[in-house]
C-alpha cells in the first residue's frame, strides 16, 4: 500500500489524499466531489457520499466504473437530515462536512472491504487495533466471521445490533442491507466500559466508519430478496477521523476549524474555551466558525440567500451566525472576514472556492447587512410586545421565528429577562400548522410517482433510448411501449417509447422537441419530449389518426423549423453567458435557463441590477461573436480534458466522465443540447428584458434570428406611427415628441390657472352658505385634486372653521375633502371618517386637511348627512 500517514503532522489535506490513494491503488476510479446541490429532487442537499451514485445503485443508470472512491462535500440542514440546531452544542455536529467513501457496483463485497478497511485504519492511519470495536447487524453471521476469522478481531470486541443501528435502506422499497461499523475506544474518561452496545451517545466508543452491504431488495410488503449483484457503500466522516488522528477532543480543534475559531475570537473580542459546552461565548464562536464555512461552500456551489428552498436554509445559517455576533455586541460585519478565512482553509482542496472568493464574500456581506437591519426590526417588534408584561403570544413568537429568523430560545431568553413567559403551546400549534402546509405541498407534488415503476419496467425490458437528433431530423424507429396518461385538462394522451429517436428530451434548459410519429396503422402528434428516467426518453403525444401499437416500425420526425429556432436560442444562450462574465465578472454563474423557439431566458448570480450601459456592452460583445461567424464545434472528451480547456458547466446538467463540449466563438462550455453550425446562424442577439428574481439572482431575456428581425420591424413600425402622430418622421421623431410634450405642459399650466380662477369663484359662492363658520356641500368635479383645491379656497373665504366637500368624479368614483381652521377644535380626518364608509371607501390625513375616496356614488346623500353631523357637533 502507499506510505502511511505522517501522524506527527497529519492535516485534513493529507488525510483526504491518503484515503483516495489507498483505494486508487486497489483499482478504484477517483471521482471528484459532486455539488452540494444534488440532482436527486427528493433531498435538499447532498447529504452523504453515496448520493451522486444513487442512480447506479437503483439501476436507473449503468455505472461507468465498477469501483469508485470519493471525498464528497455534504450538508445536513433542512428537511429530514438536519444538524443545524445542534451545531455548537456538541463535539461533532456540523452542517458542512466531507464524507470519505468507497463504492462497489456489483464488484467486490464483504470479504474484500472488511480487510481493506482494517488495513487502512491500522496500518495507514496508525490506529491501535486493540482499541477498535466492531458492530455488525444481528443477522449478519458472514460479516462477523470475516472480522473474526480473516481480520482477527476478538469476538468480545464484535457486537451485534438491530435494524435501528446496523441496517441501511434507501427508502420503503429498493436496495438495502446490513451495516458494519468501526468504533474506537477513547478511554474511561469518556464513559464506562461495555462497548458500543452500552454507549448510545458514542462519546467513548466513537463510530468513525460505516460499511454498508447492499445485498437485498425490499418489496412493498416488506419482504427482502437477495440482489443478484451485491454492492458496497462506505462512509467515513473526514472531520471526525481528523480529530482522532490529531489527538484533539473534538472537530473544533482540528486544522479545519481552529483557524476559523481564532478569527471569530479576534472579530468579536471574545475568548474560546476548548471543551467547554456551557459557556455562551465559546458556543457562539463555534456557531460563527462552522456557519461561515458552511455558507462559503454553499454559495460557491450556487446556493444564494432567498426565502424558499435551499436559499432559505442558507439564510437561516447566516442569520444564526450573525445573530450571535449581534448579541455579543459586534457591530462590524463578521461574515466576509470569516468566509475569507474559510476560503484559505478549503481553497487547497477545492480551487474553485479560491477562484470565487470575491463573489462569495460579497454575497455573504450583503446578506449580513440586510439581516442586521431585519434583526433590529425584529427586536423592535419584540420590545413592543413585551412592554405590557404577562405572556408573549405564540403567534408573535412564530412571526419572529419565521419572518425575522428569531429562534424560539432567543425569544424566550429576551422575554425571560423581563419576567415575561412565552406561549409555547401557541407557538407549537403555529409550527405544526406550517408543517401540515408543507406536508400537503409535498403530497401535491408526488402525483407522478405511480408511473416510476412502469418506466423502470420499460427500461429493464428495452434499455435506454438511442438519441439520433444531433445528426438526424427524421429517424426510423420501433415503437417499444405506449402508456395511456391524462393531460392537464383531462385530455386522453399517450406516452410513447421508441428504441431510437431524433426528439430532444428537455434538459439543461432546452425544451423538448415536438413533431410526429407515423406508422402504417396511425399517426401521433408529439406535444413534448422529456426524460422518464435517465436516458429513457418519453414522447407525450396526441392520437391524430388510426391506432399506433407497440412493436410497429415508425418514422419519427421533429418540427424542423421549431428546432432551428431553439438551436439559435440555445447557442445564443452560451454566447450571452460568455458576454455576461466578460462584462460583469467571473463570479457570474448560470442559475437556470429556458431555451424555447420564441426566446431565451437566462438566470444568473449577480449582486446588483445590470445597468443600461452594461447591457449595451453585453449585446455588443455577443453580436461581435455572431458577426465573426465562427464554426460551432461540439465534441466528446473526458471531463478532466474539458476542464483543462476551460469549459464551464451549465446549471442543471449532469456530467459523467465523458462529457460533451461546445465551442461557440469565445464560449467554451459543457452542454448536451442542440446547436447551430456557426455563430452567424444565430443572427442578431437582442436583450429584451433584465430583472431581479430573488436575492443576488438576475434574469435576462433575449431573442435571436427571425425573432430579432420581427422585433426590429415592430419597433420601426411603432416609431413610424409615433412620428405620424406628432407630425415628424425619421430622425425628427424625438424632437417632435419633445415639442408635443412642451405643448401639453403649456396647456396643462393654462388649464390649472383657469381651474384656480374658477375655484376661487365657486369658493365665494360656497362660503356664502356657511353657518357659524361651517360649510358642508356637494360639488361634482373632474378629479379628487380639483376638490381638494376647492376646499382650501373655500376655507380661505372668511376664515371658516370647518369645510367638508363631497362629490362625484369624472371616473365614476366619489371624492371627500375636509379642511379645518386653527380654531376648529377637531382634526380634519374626523369630519369625513364615517362619511367615507357610506360611499364604500376610506382615507385619511393629518392635521388641517384630509382626503378620502369611495366607489359608490349612491351613498353621497348619506355621506353628506354624516359629514354635517360631524362638522356641526
Amino acid at each position: 500500500m502507499s506510505s502511511p500517514l505522517n501522524l506527527s503532522s497529519v492535516t485534513a489535506d493529507s488525510l483526504r489524499a491518503s484515503f483516495l490513494e489507498f483505494f486508487r491503488e486497489r483499482d478504484h476510479s477517483v471521482v471528484d466531489s459532486a455539488s452540494l446541490i444534488p440532482h436527486d429532487p427528493s433531498i435538499m442537499f447532498t447529504v452523504a457520499g453515496m448520493v451522486p451514485f444513487k442512480p447506479y445503485f437503483v439501476g436507473d443508470e449503468v455505472p461507468p466504473y465498477s469501483r469508485a472512491v470519493s471525498s464528497q462535500k455534504c450538508a445536513r440542514a433542512g428537511g429530514k437530515h438536519n444538524d443545524l440546531d445542534d451545531v455548537g452544542r456538541t463535539k461533532r455536529h456540523l452542517v458542512f462536512f466531507e464524507m470519505l467513501g468507497n463504492f462497489s457496483f456489483g464488484d467486490y463485497f464483504k470479504s474484500e472491504i472488511i480487510p481493506w478497511s482494517w488495513e487502512l485504519v491500522t496500518e495507514g492511519w496508525g490506529f491501535d487495533g486493540d482499541r477498535l470495536w466492531i458492530t455488525v447487524h444481528e443477522s449478519d453471521d458472514e460479516a462477523e466471521e470475516i472480522w473474526h476469522e480473516q481480520v482477527g478481531v476478538p469476538l468480545d470486541r464484535i457486537q451485534r445490533l438491530g435494524d435501528k443501528d446496523n441496517f441501511w435502506q434507501m427508502g420503503d422499497t429498493g436496495p438495502c442491507g446490513p451495516c458494519s461499523e468501526i468504533h474506537i475506544d477513547r478511554g474511561p474518561a469518556f464513559g464506562p466500559e461495555g462497548g458500543p452496545l452500552t454507549d448510545p451517545t458514542g462519546d467513548r466508543y466513537m463510530e468513525f466508519w460505516n460499511l454498508v452491504f447492499m445485498q437485498f431488495n425490499q418489496a412493498e410488503d416488506g419482504s427482502r430478496t437477495p440482489l443478484p449483484k451485491p454492492s458496497v457503500d462506505t462512509g467515513a466522516g473526514l472531520e471526525r477521523i481528523l480529530a482522532l488522528l490529531q489527538g484533539v477532543d473534538s472537530v473544533w480543534e482540528t486544522d479545519l476549524m481552529a483557524p476559523l475559531l481564532d478569527r471569530a475570537c479576534s472579530l468579536t473580542g471574545r475568548t474560546y474555551r476548548p471543551g467547554v459546552y456551557d459557556d455562551r461565548d465559546s458556543f457562539a464562536m463555534r456557531v460563527l466558525a462552522e456557519h461561515a464555512r458552511s455558507a462559503t461552500m454553499l454559495v460557491n456551489d450556487g446556493v444564494f440567500p432567498s426565502n424558499e428552498g435551499r436559499g432559505y436554509v442558507l439564510r437561516r445559517i447566516l442569520r444564526r451566525a450573525v445573530r450571535y455576533a449581534f448579541l455579543l455586541g459586534t457591530e462590524r460585519l463578521v461574515m466576509p472576514e470569516l468566509s475569507a478565512e474559510a476560503i484559505k482553509v478549503m481553497g487547497g482542496a477545492y480551487p474553485d472556492v479560491a477562484r470565487n472568493a470575491d463573489f462569495i464574500t460579497s454575497v455573504l456581506g450583503k446578506e449580513e447587512e440586510r439581516f442586521r437591519h431585519t434583526l433590529k426590526t425584529g427586536l423592535g417588534i419584540l420590545d413592543g410586545e413585551l412592554s405590557d408584561g404577562g405572556t408573549l403570544s405564540g403567534s408573535t413568537a412564530f412571526l419572529l421565528h419565521d419572518t425575522y429568523g428569531f429562534p424560539l430560545e432567543l425569544t424566550e431568553e429576551i422575554a425571560g429577562e423581563r419576567s415575561v413567559s412565552v406561549d409555547l403551546e401557541g407557538f407549537t400549534a403555529e409550527m405544526q400548522a406550517q408543517r401540515e402546509r408543507a406536508k400537503a405541498a409535498r403530497r401535491d407534488g408526488a402525483a407522478g410517482e405511480s408511473m416510476v415503476e412502469a418506466y423502470r419496467e420499460v427500461l429493464e425490458r428495452f434499455g435506454t433510448t438511442e438519441f439520433t437528433g444531433y445528426v438526424e431530423d427524421v429517424s426510423e424507429a420501433r415503437v417499444l411501449e405506449l402508456l395511456d396518461v391524462e393531460g392537464p385538462d383531462g385530455e386522453a394522451l399517450v406516452e410513447v417509447f421508441l428504441d431510437r429517436t431524433p426528439f430532444y428530451a428537455e434538459a439543461g434548459g432546452q425544451i423538448g422537441d415536438t413533431g410526429t410519429i407515423v406508422t402504417t396503422s396511425g399517426t401521433l402528434e408529439v406535444l413534448d419530449t422529456t426524460y422518464a428516467l435517465p436516458n429513457l426518453r418519453r414522447h407525450l403525444a396526441r392520437r391524430v389518426a388510426g391506432a399506433v401499437t407497440a412493436g410497429e416500425s415508425a418514422t419519427a420526425s421533429i418540427d424542423v423549423s421549431r428546432r432551428s429556432a431553439i438551436r439559435r436560442n440555445h447557442t445564443g444562450t452560451h454566447v450571452l453567458h460568455w458576454a455576461l462574465r466578460s462584462v460583469l465578472g467571473e463570479h457570474v454563474k448560470q442559475a437556470g435557463s429556458h431555451v424555447g423557439p420564441d426566446r431565451l431566458r437566462f438566470d444568473f448570480s449577480h449582486y446588483a441590477a445590470v445597468t443600461a450601459e452594461e447591457i449595451a456592452e453585453i449585446e455588443r460583445l455577443a453580436n461581435s461573436q455572431t458577426l465573426s461567424n465562427n464554426a460551432v464545434r461540439a465534441f466528446e472528451t473526458t471531463k478532466d480534458e474539458a476542464e483543462s480547456l476551460g469549459a464551464i458547466a451549465f446549471f442543471g446538467d449532469k456530467y459523467g466522465d465523458v462529457v460533451r463540449v461546445l465551442e461557440a466563438g469565445s464560449s467554451v462550455e459543457l452542454c448536451g443540447g442542440t446547436h447551430v453550425r456557426a455563430t452567424g446562424d444565430i443572427g442578431t442577439i437582442k436583450i429584451v428584458a433584465e430583472s431581479s428574481i430573488g436575492s443576488n439572482l438576475r434574469r435576462i431575456e433575449a431573442v435571436t434570428g427571425e425573432a430579432s428581425v420581427a422585433l426590429l420591424q415592430r419597433d420601426e413600425a411603432l416609431l413610424a406611427e409615433v412620428g405620424s402622430m406628432v407630425g415628424a418622421t425619421g430622425g425628427d421623431v424625438l424632437e417632435g415628441v419633445r415639442r408635443k410634450l412642451d405643448e401639453v405642459k403649456a396647456l396643462n399650466d393654462e388649464l390649472k390657472a383657469l381651474r384656480s380662477r374658477l375655484a376661487a369663484g365657486r369658493a365665494s359662492e360656497i362660503a356664502a352658505a356657511a353657518v357659524d363658520g361651517v360649510v358642508v356641500d356637494r360639488v361634482d368635479v373632474e378629479s379628487p385634486g380639483d376638490l381638494r383645491e376647492l376646499a382650501l379656497a373655500v376655507r380661505q373665504q372668511g376664515a371658516l372653521r370647518r369645510v367638508v366637500l363631497v362629490g362625484a368624479t369624472a371616473t365614476g368614483g366619489v371624492a371627500l375633502v375636509s379642511a379645518v381652521g386653527p380654531d376648529a377644535g377637531v382634526e380634519a380626518a374626523a369630519l369625513i371618517r364615517d362619511a367615507a364608509k357610506a360611499v364604500g371607501g376610506g382615507g385619511g390625513g393629518k392635521g388641517d386637511v384630509a382626503t378620502a375616496g369611495g366607489k359608490d356614488p349612491s351613498g353621497i346623500d348619506e355621506a353628506l348627512r354624516l359629514a354635517r353631523e360631524a362638522a356641526t357637533a
